[in-house]
Parts: C-alpha cells; sequence; structure tokens
C-alpha cells in the first residue's frame, strides 16, 4: 500500500492495522500512571471481543478509544 492510499485509508476511518509491522512498533516514551477502574462485566466481554476482532489487547481498545473521545472534546 502507498503512503497516499494509507493515509487516505486512516482519514477515512478505515481498519489500517492489517496494514502495519506491529513486530516493529515501539511505545513513545512518555510517562505513565496506572490506574484502576471498574467495569461491569457486559462492558469487559464488549471490549474483549472488539479487541479480539481487531487482533489488539482490551487495555490497547481502551487506550484508543479514550484517545478518540479526547480529541473529540478537544482536551
Amino acid at each position: 500500500m502507498k503512503a497516499a492510499e494509507f493515509d487516505k485509508a486512516f482519514d477515512e476511518g478505515l481498519n489500517i492495522i492489517p496494514h502495519l509491522d506491529v513486530q516493529k512498533a515501539q511505545r513513545v516514551k512518555e510517562p505513565r500512571k496506572r490506574v484502576t477502574i471498574d467495569f461491569p462485566l457486559w462492558m469487559i466481554d464488549s471490549l474483549d471481543k472488539e479487541a479480539t476482532r481487531q487482533g489488539v489487547s482490551r487495555q490497547s481498545i481502551i487506550k484508543v478509544w479514550l484517545n478518540d473521545r479526547l480529541h473529540q472534546q478537544n482536551v
């Protein structure tokens, strides 16, 4: 996939994960703080289904969704 096609797919909200080499991905060196949060069981089940569908961890789904929402709110 060419860069322009990748950018267009990303901008359109399409799933670009299959086009990434996640084996070489690196984490940004930002300070982190661990938090604990309780979710109802139905929510955990839904998160796990979506994480499995996308081939990522539950934590990744939560982080991506929270990040998206925070950017929508311009926080």
